[in-house]
């Protein structure tokens, strides 16, 4: 039986990282239904009461399978960016990461020296492992992987995923700019639409099960007319921005006459908050607002599925969208648009990074002050062109993932 070291940051709760791994084991079991999956992440962690997997801690999978011809997948996203305090912090329990942060953070010794204590291995890019990890694996695949800050990292950092992916038998990533970053160090490597591009070709029996229970079928009783899914991050929560959104989803919920539904993409510390929206509802005028407050990620992709469309500050928010065929924009920060502007070229975050590549010609990454504005526009599509869209790039990731897995 082969044994496949399915690995990636699942271990923590991102609605996208949860379901890498639900469709890369698909298409894995698709083709080989008796192979062995281990799920490993660098904690061990129990998601399945949010939609996820019982996940083993990638130092006790190393230990356990080290000399054996395994095959490792990464399972995609944003890994090669991914520094050692940022993964530690990001697994951080309740409470507790405020207190680490205050603890540790004020020094780059110190910060490394807790991670790697916390995570029990010794990396710059603990994200991004290779054949010093598994020497004798039969194959390490690096599967839709992004990296669009990669220029920027410090040179010890940078070195090691460069190096670590050097190594790699196979790599694809996500997006032209991460693949321009990685072809100016001399490295090639293919370009491929996100896993969740797959999400309702895979899945869609399953979400719609999700739709028709439970808080999503309730507020779509509230909601007759159809609403809108909205998501944004917690660094959106000081109150000059709740401020700026509230007024926007008020007159986007007036222009378009849909209600507006609040929902969180990741439950994860550095992610999303449900006080934040707690306020930002107690600034609106609207009455047809509503907050999900399940995080189980299959609700999450029903929740979006039965919309009329995706506005937020997540990826995978606007994939998800995108996969099931409908209107979508991102959102950023007002204060960053000097930023942005300065970016603009290297077009340096995820958000607009994927746009660019894969969903040229809708709505990109836009400011706060524009979203209602950005969301009009969006509705406006064509749906039967949205959809032939997402069916191309459902069948794109599938074929490349053949491609790169052809031992398996």
């Amino acid at each position: 039986m082969k044994r496949v070291i399915l690995f990636g940051a699942f271990d923590r709760h991102n609605a996208g990282d949860m379901l890498f791994a639900h469709v890369v084991a698909r298409l894995l079991t698709q083709r080989a239904p008796a192979i062995e999956i281990v799920f490993a992440g660098l904690a061990q962690r129990d998601l399945r009461n949010s939609g996820g997997h019982a996940v083993a801690a990638l130092a006790e999978v190393a230990a356990r399978w080290r000399d054996e011809p395994v095959t490792v997948i990464h399972a995609g996203g944003e890994l090669l960016t991914c520094d050692a305090w940022q993964a530690a912090i990001m697994l951080t329990e309740p409470g507790e990461t405020q207190r680490c942060i205050a603890r540790h953070g004020m020094r780059e010794s110190e910060r490394r020296a807790w991670a790697r204590t916390k995570l029990g291995i010794d990396a710059c890019a603990p994200y991004v492992i290779g054949h010093e990890t598994f020497p004798h694996a039969a194959s390490i695949v690096c599967n839709a992987v992004g990296g669009v800050k990669l220029e920027s990292l410090a040179p010890a950092m940078h070195g090691e995923v460069l190096d670590k992916l050097r190594g790699a038998d196979a790599l694809a990533v996500r997006d032209a700019h991460t693949q321009t970053a990685l072809r100016l160090a001399g490295i090639e490597a293919r370009l491929i639409p996100d896993p969740v591009a797959l999400i309702a070709a895979l899945f869609d029996e399953r979400i719609q099960a999700h739709a028709n229970r439970g808080e999503v079928v309730a507020i779509q009783s509230a909601l007759p007319q159809g609403y809108l899914a909205v998501q944004f991050s917690a660094d959106f929560g000081d109150d000059a921005t709740l401020a700026r959104i509230a007024r926007q989803l008020d007159r986007l919920a007036e222009v378009c006459g849909r209600g507006i539904v609040l929902f969180r993409a990741g439950a994860a510390p550095w992610h999303d908050d449900l006080a934040v929206y707690e306020r930002t509802v107690r600034r609106m005028n609207c009455r047809t607002v509503k907050i999900l407050a399940s995080l189980n990620v299959w609700d999450i992709c029903a929740l979006i599925a039965k919309s009329e469309g995706y506005a937020g500050s997540s990826l995978h928010g606007r994939i998800i969208a995108m996969a099931y065929g409908l209107p979508r924009m991102n959102m950023r920060h007002a204060e960053a648009e000097a930023e942005a502007e300065a970016e603009a070229e290297a077009e340096a975050d995820k958000q607009r990074a994927y746009a660019s590549t894969w969903d040229q010609g809708n709505a990109g990454v836009e400011l706060v002050e524009h979203l209602c504005d950005a969301m009009l526009e969006a509705l406006k599509a064509d749906r039967e062109t949205l959809a032939q869209h997402a069916a191309t790039l459902a069948q794109a990731y599938r074929q490349a993932f053949d491609d790169l897995t052809p031992r398996l």
